[in-house]
């Protein structure tokens, strides 16, 4: 059964937001399909021999999930240096998330502290941050672990990151985020979870897994956060 919205956002004290989906479309204007190409032929000219399958992918974090699954350490760190230049070049050109702004700004004005949780790397989330005058609402960056694609979620190690560094027990965090390693990842940390469907067949995916709730729109949780602030 999904929690009241409402509610949920008024038992959390902190807020966690994963960065591409909620806050922003890292990859918009970079395509990502794009940059996994540029890391595979990154590794082709290393005399990695990929299979067919590899090939074909085109999700970056999964090229450098793969590469590290390799147990290669010294290629693992290739593949991270090139993806985090590509994600900040992408992150100076990503596109807002529709509300995404708005959450951030009513959390703070609860005096709810923020982290963003993200597979994405930091030096990416500090640049948008940056970019879009967000840095001073954010108390908390927990990109990913260079060069340690293991730790990425659905691992929860992210989320007991961010809950540590704020000094808020998991329990009394709720995570925003637009994939099943979200929710996956919060549920296995002890964490709240509102899964933001931005594609329909999301929320059925997301209910299945055990979102506590479920949002179309990131307008649904700034709205919840408002109400909460008049009361």
């Amino acid at each position: 059964m999904m929690a009241d919205l409402e509610q949920l956002c008024s038992d959390a004290r902190a807020l966690l937001l994963d960065f591409d989906g909620p806050v922003c479309s890292i990859f918009a204007n970079y395509p990502a399909p794009q940059v996994a190409r540029e890391l595979l032929d990154l590794l082709a000219s290393q005399g990695v021999a990929l299979t067919a399958e590899q090939t074909e992918e085109s999700d970056p974090l999964e090229v450098l999930r793969e590469t590290g699954n390799s147990a290669d350490q010294e290629l693992t760190r290739l593949v991270e240096d090139a993806l985090i230049a590509a994600e900040v070049k992408a992150a100076s050109t990503a596109e807002p998330t529709a509300y995404g702004r708005e959450v951030i700004v009513a959390a703070r004005q609860l005096n709810m502290p923020i982290a963003v949780v993200s597979n994405n790397s930091p030096q990416a989330i500090d640049t948008y941050l940056r970019e879009h005058r967000l840095s001073q609402h954010v108390a908390r960056i927990v990109g990913r672990a260079y060069a340690d694609p293991s730790r990425m979620k659905p691992n929860p190690a992210p989320i007991l990151d961010a809950s540590a560094s704020l000094g808020i027990v998991p329990e009394r965090c709720v995570l925003v985020g637009d994939s099943l390693s979200d929710v996956e990842g919060a549920k296995a940390a002890g964490a709240s979870v509102i899964g933001y469907a931005n594609k329909p067949a999301k929320t059925a995916a997301f209910q299945a897994v055990g979102a506590d709730a479920v949002v179309t729109s990131m307008r649904q949780i700034a709205q919840a956060l408002v109400r909460l602030e008049g009361l």
